[in-house]
């Protein structure tokens, strides 16, 4: 709900209030409900704050607590409240009223550096504890809220943004050529494999789910949870763990409607933003309170092109969901003169980094844009559905079953499966092979493997030593061996690198909106129920992503709730949007391509032979081409490039 800062001074030189009030002052271009810092001789600190929740109102933000000597400022929604409540035995009379500052501040008193385990929530907070002179601050496990920081021998710094940590003249804007090495080398959406650098050399960031203590002089980083795979739960039917399922999302979904402000979603045709958009709509019902949603649909002229698996434009399925669910307001939107290549500036000057996700820029922009002028205070999602409320890979599973040879269950499954989906057995039994024995199979295939092309100079790459610790990480800059579903679900969790991407757009864009992005299929309780649900539960009777499906009955339409075959794919009308200007992007190419300071970074020869291939004519499909993605990453990172020096 706000963008906090801070400085500690590790000698005994007293703090600059200037130095605080020039960060402040960086962050007025952010909205904000109020200003307010708090210091002392050797911290400061102060919250640029934003309110969104009931309790945020007149909320006095830095707060120091005199009897406790403790003083915190936080950027922060926890929705385990209750929860902390009973454990911290807070009297019944102040429960209504007590912020969540002042709540984390009492979990930190009875908890010390373990306080961030047992809370669920958004959070980037930091406390200065004057009994042990002290710094503390965490971020929550899957970093949904940013928190940047400067250190040296004499001083630590931190901002919820990076920019206005440069108002500090003795902070040196420096490039972190290893971080974008890895940018540039590792072909798929995630930046680097170090979560704690960024692409300042001089800036780092707290990683998802650690916390930061700093005293005498000593500065730790430690990580306080791991979502590994979980013991399973054994429940006596598949009754009982719909209603296991729909008791803990419907908590989940329930804590983020809290919001003085208007509630808004973004809506899809698919199962993971209805089923957040469902149960949303039944919990604001009761709170006699419409839910506004947002969707994304291509230009009217676009013509799909995808395949027949595949849908560009979801809204029948969209208009299904919001007739069978009621209570809802909805928007349809297609942001007509957007596109990827248009919204670049404003997203490097947002994230203050370059991205790779560029294919939904402009719709996601586009819908926060929307929601602020309807005054939304909440933004719902259901980003991380895929690997938990909505889990269930269909091809992987039968291929343990056909690994583990039990032959009755997948004959029964794909008997099952076959009708469901109109395809032959034989052709489902062809890919579950190449699923249960990949290495036969690429060995098999290895002379039409495609390999995603280096887009980083050769140079670069071995000055920086990049393809060393990549191949250290165990990341394939290939892209051509590709993992399990499982074993990619199990990075998802083990590896933080994954997270900083949504926790970085997320929060600087609901800062910059003034409202908040909430995704309660990320709930911490959400996530560890359905690590503890065991696999047979997530594919059964030829359903892909069965537990969802069963557990949705009578909140989703069928069309939607049982389709198995059609998925919507988002952005594809990409390119179409650019025709009218095609060749303004390929003679920037151009230009990228004979420019020698981008050149020491990225491989200029790739990029002159991607504009070869694709200069003549915009066609639809490239807006997921290889060949685009290269040229429009360039663009991006050359930008910033630009920009930086």
């Amino acid at each position: 709900m706000s963008a906090i800062a801070g400085i500690f001074h590790l000698n005994e030189e007293p703090i600059n209030l200037e130095h605080g009030r020039s960060i402040m002052k960086a962050l007025e271009k952010y909205p904000a409900n109020d200003i307010q810092i708090w210091h002392n001789e050797k911290v400061f600190l102060g919250c640029h704050a934003q309110w969104i929740t009931p309790e945020s109102i007149g909320e006095q933000l830095p707060y120091y607590d005199y009897e406790r000597q403790l003083a915190i400022t936080a950027d922060a929604i926890i929705d385990n409240r209750e929860d902390l409540f009973e454990k911290l035995q807070v009297d019944r009379s102040l429960r209504k009223e007590i912020t969540d500052s002042e709540l984390i501040l009492l979990a930190y008193e009875k908890w010390g550096e373990e306080s961030p385990k047992f809370l669920v929530g958004d959070f980037a907070y930091m406390i200065w504890d004057g009994k042990r002179q002290k710094l503390f601050g965490a971020r929550d496990f899957s970093g949904s809220r940013t928190l940047y920081f400067y250190f040296n021998s004499q001083k630590f710094v931190a901002c919820t943004a990076i920019k206005p940590l440069f108002a500090l003249q003795e902070i040196q804007k420096v490039l972190n050529e290893q971080w974008l090495a890895e940018f540039l080398a590792i072909p798929v959406n995630f930046e680097s494999v170090d979560p704690t650098s960024t692409v300042y050399k001089n800036i780092q960031q707290i990683p998802p789910s650690h916390f930061i203590s700093l005293v005498n002089g000593k500065l730790s980083l430690k990580r306080y949870s791991t979502l590994s795979q979980r013991e399973k739960i054994h429940l006596n039917s598949n009754n009982e763990y719909e209603e296991a399922f729909r008791e803990v999302f419907q908590e989940a979904v329930t804590a983020r409607l809290r919001t003085h402000h208007e509630v808004g979603a973004h809506l899809s045709g698919g199962l993971d933003s209805g089923s957040v958009v469902s149960f949303a709509a039944k919990a604001l019902r009761k709170q006699n309170k419409k839910l506004h949603t947002y969707s994304y649909v291509p230009v009217h002229d676009f013509v799909d092109w995808t395949h027949k698996s595949r849908i560009a434009n979801e809204k029948p399925f969209i208009e299904s969901t919001v007739k069978f669910v009621g209570n809802i307001n909805d928007n349809y939107l297609s942001f007509d003169e957007r596109s990827p290549y248009t919204e670049i500036n404003d997203w490097l000057d947002t994230l203050e980094m370059p991205y790779k996700f560029f294919e939904n820029t402009f719709w996601l922009k586009g819908i926060y844009e929307q929601a602020q002028q309807q005054s939304i205070g909440v933004l719902l999602n259901g980003q991380r559905g895929n690997w938990t409320i909505s889990w269930g890979p269909v091809l992987d599973y039968y291929a343990v079953l056909f690994k583990r040879m039990n032959w009755i269950r997948l004959y029964q499954e794909l008997n099952q499966y076959s009708k469901n989906i109109a395809v032959k057995k034989s052709r489902i039994m062809s890919e579950v092979r190449k699923k249960a024995f990949p290495s036969l199979y690429r060995l098999i295939q290895s002379k039409e493997q495609f390999h995603f092309p280096m887009i980083i100079n050769p140079h670069f790459a071995e000055r920086t030593s990049v393809f060393e610790k990549l191949n250290e990480h165990g990341i394939d800059i290939t892209a051509s061996n590709l993992p399990s579903a499982y074993e990619v679900r199990n990075r998802q969790f083990e590896q933080l690198y994954y997270w900083n991407t949504t926790g970085t757009y997320g929060s600087k864009l609901s800062l910059r909106y003034s409202l908040w992005d909430r995704d309660p299929t990320n709930d911490l309780r959400v996530i560890k129920f359905c690590l503890s649900v065991p696999e047979e539960q997530y594919v059964r009777n030829g359903l892909d992503r069965s537990l969802i499906r069963r557990s949705t009955k009578g909140y989703l339409p069928d069309k939607v709730r049982l389709n198995l075959r059609t998925r919507g794919v988002q952005g594809a009308d990409g390119v179409h949007r650019m025709a009218s200007y095609w060749d303004t992007f390929i003679d920037e190419i151009r230009q990228i391509s004979l420019d020698p300071v981008v050149g020491e970074f990225i491989n200029l020869q790739v990029i002159k032979e991607s504009m070869f291939r694709i200069k003549e004519k915009p066609r639809p499909e490239y807006a997921f081409d290889f060949d685009f993605r290269i040229l429009m990453r360039s663009i991006i990172v050359s930008r910033f490039i630009k920009n930086f020096t």
